[in-house]
């Protein structure tokens, strides 16, 4: 069985179903490529993927070792390059909220950063730049 199902709306607009869900998703075309800009583009998406999946493995690594990470925030900016229009640069800040985050926890966040699925099917040459910041 598929995990998502695609439809083109017309209008640069396409609707993501999550076949097992049942949640769906549509996007547009960005403003500076033929769209309206009114909802997620797929580049942005993209963005959100890597986010959502670094923010996940913390979780489950945070889960594992016996703390939570609940409130932490990933700001993730998208830069796009041209010929062939892609995504060239993320830039993500991660902010984990004041939990009192030994040196341990802190070392098991920094690790599990780098442990995402999204990423490491990613091509190598995007280049993603991170900064973590803990509010103590």
């Amino acid at each position: 069985m598929e995990t998502v199902k695609t439809n083109y709306l017309g209008s640069l607009r396409t609707e993501a179903e999550h076949v097992a869900s049942g949640t769906k998703i549509i996007t547009d075309a960005p403003a500076d490529n033929h769209g309206k800009g009114e909802y997620f583009s797929p580049t942005d998406l993209l963005a959100a993927s890597y986010s959502s999946c670094v923010l996940t493995i913390i979780g489950v690594a945070a889960q594992n070792h016996g703390f939570n990470i609940d409130g932490a925030e990933a700001k993730t900016k998208k830069i796009m390059g041209t010929d062939p229009r892609r995504v060239v640069e993320l830039q993500v800040d991660y902010t984990f909220p004041h939990n009192n985050y030994n040196d341990k926890e802190r070392k098991i966040i920094e690790l599990a950063v780098k442990q995402c699925p999204v990423a490491n099917s990613l091509d190598p040459a995007l280049k993603i730049t991170k900064t973590i910041t803990y509010k103590d």
